[in-house]
């Protein structure tokens, strides 16, 4: 996963733009003009409508539920293992919409550059450092009440009464409660997404950027979030005046293919490109400034996702962000309204569950597991201290041959007790959410690293987090959990399995449903009651 540094040029370069980069910036407006072209004609905005909902239930309630709110969460935490209690919800509703066809303002995408190593681990290449400066305004999200009120938002508030009264759950079939923060509020909210929420996803952008799902490789969450949506019929409306959400469909992947200019050291046009598309949005259709952007959201999964928002501080502070690179440090996502999307590696696209499963505890006779490049700064002192050191602790920069002539990576993986997920480039890893594919215990190494559906999983229930300083105690960690901790854990992982799923069709409580239901939350939860 790609890297970036605190300087995005170097001091001699900083005065002019190099002959590259300006080619950069020229493709990024042309192809932003085709994209201009290639819009639709804008709504009326005085087609406003009110669909009123029937009385809010109150009163008060006999039951009390278990620890949950619907507050927001605090962001001083600085380790996955200490994240604040939260909720979620979901919900269901019928009609459609087709993406406008719109001609291409590229070529034809080559494969993603990703490699496919031999020991069949997914690793990015080498790539330049070009994170830049944190923002100088780190500021969280402003509560700001919208321009106007619509029946979106009193359904809004609804929900969110009903999910703060939520019945008492116990003994549901479908819902284990130790793998959620509350079950109870999840399930209340969760009923409530399939109910209510209604999305509008925008028509406006070319092929690839827009509407172009990669739905194969480390960064397949994100496309197979836009395939499920944009073809859904239960949450996706055509009248965006019944929308309480609004889904910008563009993919962090294609920005970075299609206008980062290899040796450029700088991924300015793609956040050019972005601001200018928001500012189109802003332009021609009322919705974002009704809200100033915070009933919008975008999913991403590439690395430079979260930095492709600075140029435009509605997006950055307001929208909800569904990011793979969900790290608290670097001033961009914000805990409580933004959503930590499970990074999944998938290699067969029309097969996404193949594969998925491993070894009983008793056939697991590996004690921890790693194999891959040296990204990032915790991998290379994981390898210094334990790899090719310790019959018990399998870590290996790559799988050498001798090995995987007898077993491979996904072998390794299903054999393993604990599969090791350290940080990357960035905080997030495609081996958390392979670790549960494969029934194993996954041991998180990332400081403030977000995990994936915080807001309503209990991650301690099925995992580890080590603090990346006690790497050099990471075996006499996993020897101290003791063999019935760790049967609870392996159990726990393969009930959760079922959450981190891709499914052609989506069903209930899978991974697609997950994401939408943790930013259908991020909204309710958004909402003031007076």
């Amino acid at each position: 996963m790609p890297h970036h540094a605190n300087s995005p040029h170097p001091p001699a370069a900083r005065s002019f733009l190099s002959r590259r980069r300006v080619v950069a910036v020229c493709a990024a407006a042309a192809a932003f003009a085709l994209f201009l072209a290639a819009a639709p004609v804008a709504e009326d905005p005085s087609r406003q409508r009110a669909y009123l909902m029937g009385p809010f239930r109150g009163g008060s309630r006999e039951e009390t539920v278990v620890a949950g709110s619907l507050a927001g969460a605090s962001s001083s935490s600085p380790s996955p293992a200490e994240s604040p209690l939260s909720c979620l919800g979901e919900i269901n509703l019928s009609g459609g919409i087709e993406p406008t066809p719109a001609p291409s303002m590229f070529l034809v995408p080559s494969p993603s550059p990703a490699e496919n190593f031999d020991d069949g681990s997914m690793e990015e290449p080498e790539r330049p450092e070009i994170k830049g400066n944190p923002p100088k305004d780190p500021a969280p999200f402003l509560q700001e009440a919208p321009l106007w009120s619509t029946a979106a938002d009193e359904e809004l508030i609804y929900a969110k009464k009903e999910i703060t009264n939520a019945p008492l759950t116990s003994d549901d079939p479908d819902l284990y409660a130790p793998l959620f923060r509350n079950v109870s509020i999840f399930k209340r909210s969760y009923e409530l997404m399939e109910k209510l929420l209604k999305v509008f996803v925008y028509h406006d952008g070319a092929k690839p950027i827009f509407h172009s799902p990669e739905l194969k490789g480390i960064y397949a969450s994100e496309g197979w979030f836009m395939k499920l949506m944009e073809a859904n019929q239960n949450f996706v409306v055509r009248d965006p005046n019944r929308a309480h959400l609004f889904y910008l469909p563009y993919s962090s992947r294609q920005l970075e293919h299609n206008l980062y200019v290899p040796g450029s050291n700088t991924i300015e046009p793609l956040s050019i490109f972005v601001k200018n598309y928001i500012d189109m949005i802003s332009a021609k259709y009322p919705y974002w400034n009704r809200t100033k952007g915070a009933d919008h959201f975008f999913v991403a999964c590439h690395d430079w996702g979260p930095y492709t928002t600075k140029l435009h501080d509605e997006l950055r502070k307001n929208t909800i962000k569904a990011l793979c690179n969900a790290d608290l440090s670097e001033g961009i996502f914000i805990r409580g309204k933004d959503v930590s999307l499970p990074e999944t590696f998938l290699r067969a696209p029309r097969r996404p569950l193949r594969d998925i499963g491993g070894r009983p505890v008793a056939q697991r006779t590996i004690l921890a597991f790693f194999a891959g490049q040296m990204h990032g700064r915790v991998r290379p002192v994981l390898l210094k201290y334990w790899g090719d050191k310790d019959a018990d602790m399998r870590i290996y920069s790559r799988l050498p041959h001798r090995i995987t002539r007898r077993r491979n990576y996904v072998q390794h993986m299903k054999s393993s007790k604990y599969c090791i997920c350290p940080m990357g480039y960035e905080v997030n890893s495609p081996r958390i959410v392979e670790a549960i594919y494969y029934d194993c215990v996954p041991v998180i190494i990332a400081d403030n690293f977000v995990l994936p559906f915080d807001d309503s999983l209990n991650w301690s229930a099925f995992s580890v987090v080590v603090p990346e300083k006690d790497v050099p105690k990471l075996k006499e960690i996993l020897l101290a959990i003791p063999e019935s901790r760790y049967i609870t854990l392996q159990s726990n992982v393969k009930r959760v399995q079922r959450h981190f799923l891709w499914h052609p069709n989506p069903i209930k409580y899978d991974i697609f449903h997950m994401i939408l239901h943790s930013v259908w939350f991020s909204r309710v939860n958004q909402m003031q009651i007076n």
